[in-house]
This record gives structure tokens, C-alpha cells and sequence, in this order.
């Protein structure tokens, strides 16, 4: 939830109630770290998830930007502008309508770009070096509050995470691409957007089970990956690729 400062501190007081002076001038400092004036004049402030929670989150959206991270970082930054999300104050720029328009603009590049048979799969070949890192950057950024080990440990993780799922996402792409019609690549591109915008809304109204969910599906994807490699060293995929040509 984002909300205004004087319910910020409505929120943080009452949780603070019958602690000692020292907890309640932490509370303030929390407040004041928290608190940010956007562009547009609007006063945002984040209640911290807690660490399971945000692990909970972190797990499912970089799953999310490893299927197509532009879809991913418009819908945090929506749900966080239109105050349906809490996020971290590291993260707070994601609500500026200037990064949600320019991830809805590359959002509608990638959406086509993604659909055209052959050249999809050098689409995806490319964002290796986009979506991971930019992954492990949220990650490492939706960490801020935690120590620094446990920080180093989420952008490995959200990095790792958002690999797989990208893994996954081209190595389907290469198994279909061969097939003459356009209607599974473009059926599967649509699954691959659909999915990445769910899992991130997901996480933000049931974050473990968001979590959970992205699991399976980093299990699913693994399995993929090793079915695609074993295929593409096997003899009958070499003369397939060699009657292609």
C-alpha cells in the first residue's frame, strides 16, 4: 500500500505503541526514508514488506522480468502509482509516469517484435543481456532495507531466477520457430506477456502464492532447457537443421 505521509505515520506509530523513545525515533526515520515527492507533486510513502514477504515478491517478479520485463516493470510501476503496491523506497522511481511510459513504449516494441517468426528468436537472444541484469538491479534495489550479505544474495538470486525463466521462454521459441505457421509462435509469445503481467500482479495481492506459483515454473522451465539441449545435440535434430539449409 502507498499512502500519504500523515497515514504513513499514523501506520508506523501504531505499530510503535508502548515501545521506548529509541524505537519510536527509528520509526521516524523509517518514515523519513520512506517518504518521496514524485515529479507530479504526489507525496508517496512505503511501509517496508517484511523480509519474507519481499522475498516472496522478489522471487515471483524477477521470474516476471525474465519473460518479458517490460511488461514486468509497467505493471509495478501502475500498481504503484495507483497505489495498490507497496515498494521499497529504492524502488519508488518505478511509480514516475516517465518510466512507466517508456516501459509501456518498449512494451509495445517488444510485443510485435516477439511475434515475428525467426526473428524472435534473435529477439530473445539479445535480451539475455536486459532482462537478467535488469533483474538483479530490482532486486538488488527491492533489498536495500537487508544486510548487505542478504542483499548480495537476492540479486544472485533474482538474476539466477530471471535467467531461467528467459532460458525457458527461448528455448520453447527455437523448438516451435521451425514450424510453418505463425500462430504458435505468436500464441506462445501472447502466453509468455500474459503471464509475466498475472505473475507480477500476483505477487503484489498474494505474494507467497505468486511465489510458489514461479517455483513450478522454474522447475518446468529447467526441464525445458535440458529437453532443448539434449534435442539440439541428438542426430535427427543435425539432419533436421542440415535439410533446412
Amino acid at each position: 500500500m502507498l499512502c500519504g505521509a500523515e497515514r504513513c505515520w499514523s501506520f508506523v506509530k501504531g505499530n510503535r505503541d508502548g515501545e521506548g523513545a529509541r524505537e519510536r525515533q527509528r520509526s521516524r526515520d523509517l518514515l523519513a526514508s520512506s517518504v518521496l515527492k514524485l515529479p507530479g507533486g504526489s507525496i508517496l510513502c512505503a511501509v517496508p514488506l517484511p523480509p519474507d514477504q519481499l522475498v516472496a515478491l522478489m522471487i515471483a517478479v524477477s521470474f516476471a522480468a525474465g519473460l518479458n520485463l517490460y511488461a514486468t516493470v509497467a505493471t509495478l510501476g501502475l500498481l504503484g502509482h495507483t497505489r495498490w503496491l507497496v515498494l521499497p523506497a529504492s524502488l519508488h522511481l518505478l511509480a514516475d509516469w516517465r518510466v512507466i511510459a517508456a516501459a509501456l513504449a518498449l512494451f509495445a516494441v517488444d510485443f510485435f517484435a516477439d511475434k515475428i517468426p525467426g526473428f524472435d528468436v534473435i529477439w530473445n537472444a539479445l535480451h539475455t543481456f536486459i532482462r537478467v541484469p535488469v533483474a538483479a538491479l530490482m532486486a538488488f534495489e527491492a533489498a536495500a532495507n537487508l544486510s548487505p550479505g542478504q542483499q548480495l544474495v537476492a540479486t544472485l538470486a533474482g538474476g539466477m531466477i530471471a535467467f531461467i525463466a528467459h532460458g525457458g521462454k527461448t528455448a520453447t521459441r527455437v523448438a516451435v520457430t521451425p514450424s510453418p505457421e505463425p500462430f504458435s509462435n505468436i500464441a506462445l509469445s501472447l502466453s509468455g506477456d500474459a503471464l509475466a503481467v498475472f505473475l507480477t500482479w500476483l505477487s503484489t495481492w498474494k505474494p507467497y502464492v505468486a511465489a510458489g506459483f514461479a517455483a513450478v515454473l522454474l522447475v518446468i522451465a529447467l526441464l525445458l532447457v535440458r529437453w532443448m539441449w539434449r534435442a539440439m545435440r541428438s542426430p535427427f535434430w543435425r539432419r533436421a537443421e542440415a535439410a533446412r539449409r
